[in-house]
């Protein structure tokens, strides 16, 4: 088994809790069926690993469409606050490694890299929160622009009031009430 595979326990295990928060929350997924997604993440155990690596952090991960141009099924995190595990993390390796002291285990864009995910972009952030509301107590990093992120700054974004907000920060700092939210495709 290699280090990015499941063993066959594990594999049934989360696709059994996917399954059942894909059933849970069908507005998310109206006209999908749960039985061509399990297909597609059977025969796709790289994939598999990684939205296991999505769970055990914290994110929740749930079906939120379908790319009929790709074929591809689009997960995102969707845990209420951003995941736990993915915390007290700066925007990227830039940062982390400008930072003279008190530096975060990780950045955030490494930490998803690694996992396998993508980070929300900030449409995309806006898309998950039309299904419902997110980081009402917390804040999610977001791809940054390059014309941001050259001037030293990120984006993250959250839910108060009623309304989704975008903000920036300094790509250095960090937060244990800030950390991202990644998406996949299978």
């Amino acid at each position: 088994m290699s280090k990015k595979e499941l063993s066959p326990a594990q594999s049934q295990e989360l696709l059994g809790i996917l399954k059942a928060r894909f059933e849970k929350n069908m507005n998310r997924h109206k006209d999908l069926e749960w039985a061509k997604i399990q297909e597609r993440l059977e025969s796709n155990s790289e994939k598999l690993w990684t939205l296991d690596e999505m769970e055990v952090t914290g994110g929740e991960p749930d079906v939120i469409g379908f790319d009929p141009h790709t074929g591809e099924y689009i997960f995102y995190d969707c845990a209420a606050e951003s995941p736990k595990e993915r915390r007290s993390l700066c925007y990227d390796r830039k940062a982390l490694d400008a930072r003279k002291a008190n530096k975060p285990d990780n950045s955030a864009m490494d930490a998803a890299a690694e996992m396998g995910i993508e980070m929300l972009t900030e449409a995309q952030y806006h898309d998950l929160q039309k299904l419902g509301n997110f980081d009402t107590k917390t804040s999610s990093w977001l791809v940054t622009p390059p014309d941001i992120r050259k001037l030293g700054g990120a984006i993250f974004g959250d839910y108060r009031y009623g309304k989704v907000f975008i903000y920036h920060n300094g790509a250095d700092s960090y937060y244990a009430a800030r950390g991202f939210r990644g998406s996949l495709r299978v």
